[in-house]
Order: structure tokens, then sequence, then C-alpha cells
């Protein structure tokens, strides 16, 4: 596996530990502000997954409208048409401005909503990483296992 699969495979393992941090707040019924901040992180992380597995720079942004539009003008393989419908903006500003905010103090429901639009960036960035680490092995001449074949 080349280093821009094992780079996105890192960031993956990141917004996963995010998602599971909000997560577990929202399931001890705390914290709300912090899970959603957690939620942000996580699709961040997972949109910058996708530029590191097409070997994209990754930009210094919290800006989840500018890392999506980055990721839509790759030339990825199986990109779910659900992803590019994805409206992201509803996390950005979880990441500093209400971060910061000491009026911003959610319900659950505000912190479930951003957990399952995370959840969403994360699960379609896993397959689009996993569809380029295929790819990179077959044009390295190496072959992918087949779903359900036997080693």
């Amino acid at each position: 596996m080349n280093d821009s699969q094992t780079h996105a495979r890192g960031w993956l393992l990141k917004a996963a530990s995010d998602l599971t941090a909000a997560r577990r707040l929202v399931a001890a019924g705390e914290s709300y502000d912090a899970a959603c901040f957690h939620a942000q992180q996580a699709a961040e992380k997972a949109l910058k997954a996708i530029l590191a597995a097409a070997d994209a720079p990754i930009p210094r942004t919290h800006n989840l409208e500018d890392l999506h539009a980055q990721c839509l003008t790759l030339s990825l393989a199986g990109v779910p048409g659900d992803f590019a419908r994805l409206d992201v903006s509803e996390l950005t500003p979880f990441a500093v401005e209400l971060r910061y905010d000491m009026e911003f103090w959610p319900e659950r429901s505000v912190a479930e909503q951003a957990i399952a639009l995370a959840s969403q960036v994360y699960d379609a960035a896993a397959a689009l990483v996993s569809s380029q680490a295929a790819s990179a092995l077959e044009r390295n001449g190496e072959h992918a296992d087949e779903p359900g074949s036997q080693s």
C-alpha cells in the first residue's frame, strides 16, 4: 500500500475516534456542544482522508464546504451520488465559531443530527478510500481480493 493510502487510513482512524467520542457524549446525556465539535472534526478528517487517498494537497482549514468541494473535483472511482449531495455546511460552525460561543448550548437533537451527518460523510469517505486503494493495487499489477472470495 502506498503512502497516500496509509495517510488516508490514518485520517479515517482519527475521524472514527471523533465519532466515537461524539456518540459517547450523547449517550451519556452530557456536553452536547462537545459532541457537535467532535462530529465536525470527524467529518473534516474524513474529507481529508479522501484528499489524502488521491494524493491531493490537504489544506489547513476547518471549512467543510471547501473540503467537500475539493473532494468533488478529484477524479475518484466510485464516488457515491449521495456524497455529492451532502450538505456539510451545518457542521462547519461547530469547529470554531460555536465552540467559543458562550451562548451555544445545543439540545440533544442537534448533537444527534450532527453525528448522523458526520457518519454519512465518514461512510462515504471510507468507501472512497477503499476504492482508491483497490485502484492503486490494480495500477501496480496487484489484485485486490474479490468480495466473498477466500484466500
